[in-house]
Order: structure tokens, then sequence, then C-alpha cells
């Protein structure tokens, strides 16, 4: 490092000051960076193609671009998605050009948060990704999948850098506790093997977040004048670290997922717990509510019918109570949810009779069962043969309601589970003395017409 790299890097965040710069000095990612891994054996053969890391926050992306362009000595560019646009890109492709075709270099166009690019923006990296002007890599949080179009996926490899292990944390932080150039290792406080414990558990996988709290921990205890870190000052430095969730990405969608599937396997404690992730996290009330409003029709059903009157209720009272009182029947309404009898019949019953209406169309409504409010209606056969049920102590075994096609499907199958064993034990009777008299069942049948 000479002078002028010393005075750009004063003031650096120690995460930034402590990143590698050779591919041997990165820690984690062993699945892409160990010996004879695919990654690893592409920058040691200088034969990089253009890429998207993906990966939570402090994972590695932005450290793993630095060391690909200082390992095949390429021209290193940041970019952000951000704040840059189609003007700032033709600039740098136009630069990358003459690098290229007057100095045989090559440039790394590093595009950090590449999500927030729109199709427009997306499509003008094409031809030069394509024709080798820069070897593109992109980094994002979002599955790829959804945030990075498909022409532009198709051009590039997807790395998926995981959470750094504890272990992992515990040596970045020793190392720059011992970098006296680089790290905070010629300060004169000391850290506790306490301390770093807590922060490479509490950190979750991110080396930022672990470096910038052994940083403030640090800071603290030099304007406090404590000889050491200690486990109460990590935990003070941790405290204004927030919740990995964003509401509108894919971590949004695996969290609800979670709930969702621990209220559907009868786990209250579990669906508690995902509920909170959301709400400290800032999720929508409002949204959990919707959500819990289909579960509780989709997943419980008839099984419990008081379990949609259950979330109503929990809707209506946080509409009027707002927060923070709005979520005691948020929760209560989750506990019960989660603790209820399943059934999904009514859910499948629906999709099988969508099925058939759009696998045969609008059948036409039985003569028998049409309203005959004229007399010409009257004299075309319109009500004519209809059973009135309440004539027949509430049940017509001989009549039917399907269109003639489809008169013995049965769509509905009560399974045994809370109240809906009751209705199923009821439907059984019915139908079994429907095909007694012969007038067929008026409900599905199952498997094919």
């Amino acid at each position: 490092m000479d002078l002028f790299e010393r005075q750009a890097e004063t003031g650096s965040p120690l995460a930034d000051r402590m990143r590698p710069r050779r591919l041997e000095d990165v820690v984690g990612q062993a699945h892409l960076l160990g010996d004879g891994h695919i990654l690893a054996r592409a920058i040691r053969a200088d034969r990089i193609p253009s890429m998207i890391l993906w990966g939570p926050p402090g994972t590695g992306k932005t450290t793993v671009a630095h060391v690909i362009a200082n390992e095949t000595h390429s021209l290193f560019v940041p970019f952000s998605a951000v704040l840059g646009g189609v003007p700032e890109l033709r600039k740098i492709i136009a630069a990358a050009k003459e690098q290229k075709n007057y100095y045989g270099k090559k440039t790394i166009l590093f595009i950090d948060e590449i999500h927030r690019f729109n199709k427009a923006q997306q499509d003008a990296l094409l031809p030069h990704v394509e024709n080798g002007t820069v070897t593109l890599i992109g980094a994002t949080t979002e599955n790829p999948s959804f945030a990075v179009n498909s022409a532009l996926l198709s051009r590039a490899r997807v790395f998926d850098l995981k959470p750094l292990e504890a272990a992992d944390l515990r040596q970045l932080l020793e190392r720059a506790l011992a970098d006296q150039e680089h790290g905070i290792g010629h300060l004169p406080q000391a850290v506790d093997d306490e301390a770093l414990a807590a922060i490479s558990q509490n950190a979750r996988g991110d080396a930022r977040r672990a470096l910038s709290a052994l940083e403030l921990a640090s800071d603290f205890a030099q304007s406090a004048g404590v000889e050491a870190v200690t486990v109460s000052i990590v935990q003070e430095a941790l405290a204004t670290q927030t919740l990995l969730y964003d509401k509108s990405g894919e971590e949004h969608y695996n969290v609800i997922s979670a709930f969702i599937k621990s209220m559907r396997g009868s786990d209250p404690d579990a669906a508690v717990y995902w509920l909170m992730r959301m709400l400290e996290a800032g999720e929508e009330p409002l949204f959990v509510l919707r959500r819990m409003l289909i579960f509780a029709s989709e997943d419980i059903g008839n099984a419990d019918p008081q379990a949609l009157e259950v979330a109503v209720g929990a809707d209506a009272a946080f509409r009027r109570l707002g927060m923070p009182e709005g979520i005691f029947p948020i929760a209560q309404c989750c506990t019960y949810l989660a603790s209820a009898p399943k059934s999904n019949a009514s859910y499948k019953a629906w999709k099988m009779a969508q099925a058939d209406v759009r696998e045969h169309g609008a059948l036409p409504v039985p003569l028998k069962l049409r309203n005959a409010p004229t007399e010409a209606m009257e004299s075309w056969g319109y009500g004519d043969g209809y059973r009135y049920p309440h004539d027949e102590g509430g049940f017509s075994a001989e009549e039917t309601y399907l269109p003639e096609a489809l008169v013995d499907r049965e769509y509905y199958h009560p399974t045994d589970q809370g109240f809906e064993a009751r209705i199923r034990e009821r439907l059984q009777e019915l139908r079994a003395a429907a095909k007694a008299k012969g007038g067929g069942s008026g409900g599905p049948r199952g498997g094919k017409l």
C-alpha cells in the first residue's frame, strides 16, 4: 500500500479496510472458492464468465468481485444500480472498448444491487456482455430468477453465496484484531473470548455486521476508557442491528412461507415465532391478517368453521385497535389457527369443480332447476318435475342438481377432522340414500367422466 492508498483508507469502515485482496484470504464460501471448486478454478485459469453473485448481506459478494479483478489483473469498475443509469453505462462501455482494443486490458463491470435495474437498463448490457467488451459481475440479495431478466440471466452464471459460519466470522474478527495496518491491532483495548463468541454467534452469518459490531464495541471501550471489550459492550453494539427481512424481496416470501407451513403443520410455537419475525421487521399487519383469513378457509375449512370467524374477528379487532394492542388478536388468531383441526376438502372441491367448468364450458341448466316467472317459460317446461325438499322431510333422494353430463360427479369429500367428521357422516347417509333410490349423488365421484 502506498501513501495515497493509506490516505484513502483513513476513515473507512473496518469491514472495508479488512476486505481480502487475494483468493486465499477469502473466508467462507468453500463450495465456490475451495481448492478444485468451479469458481476458484475459473479465477486461477483467468477464464471468468459473466456472473451473478446472489446471497444475503455480508456474505462477500463485493469482496469476491474485488478478488476476481485482482487475481485476473482486470480493471475493476464499480457501478451502483441505485445511483447510475444508461448514460453512465455507455461511458463505461466506451472506456472498456478502448482498454480492450488498444491495451488488451479486460474490464470487470461490478453492478451492486443489480436487481434494481429495470428491464431497459438490463437489456442495454446484453450486447456488451455477449461480445466480451465487459465481464459483468452483478451482486444481488434477491433471487435472480425473479430479479434479473431471462435474457441477461442466460448470459451469466449464478453463484449462490451462503451466510458465513460462526467459526468463519471468528476467524475474520481475530484477523482484524491482529492486523495493525488495516485492522484495530494498534488499539490498546483487548477483546475477551466471550465477546468474540457473542459477535460470531449473533452476526447471523454477516461478515460486515460482525466487523461493524467489533468496531463499534472497540470505539465505545476506547471512549469510555475501558481496558477490554466485554459481552455487555458487544450486546450494546449489536442492539442497533436490524432483522434480515425485505418486505418486497425473497426473504419476505421465505418467512411468510414458513409461517403458513407452521400453521398448516399444527405447530403454534413455530407459527407465532414467524409471526413475530414479520411484525418485528416491520411487515404490514393487514397483510398477515389477510394470509390468516385465506388460511382459515383453505387449510381449515369445515374441520372448524369457527376458524374463519376467529380470523374475521381478529381482522376487525386490529382495525379498531391498531398497534401495539392490535397484536393481541393477531397472536390469538395465529395460535388458534395453528391448533385447529385441518382440512382442505373445500379447497379441493372448488378446484375440481373449476376444472369441470373449464373443460365442459357452460353446460345447460336442467329445465327442472330453472324458475318459470312467465307463462311462456312454464309452457317450455321450466321448473317441470322439480322436487321440493321441504315437502319430503328436507331431502329429495331421487333429485339431482348437476348438469346431465356431470350428474354423478362428487367434488366435496369431507375428512374425519374436527367438525367435518359430522359433515362427512351426514353426506355419506344422504349420498347412500340417493344411490339407493337411483337418483345420483348430485355431487362428485372423483375420477374421469
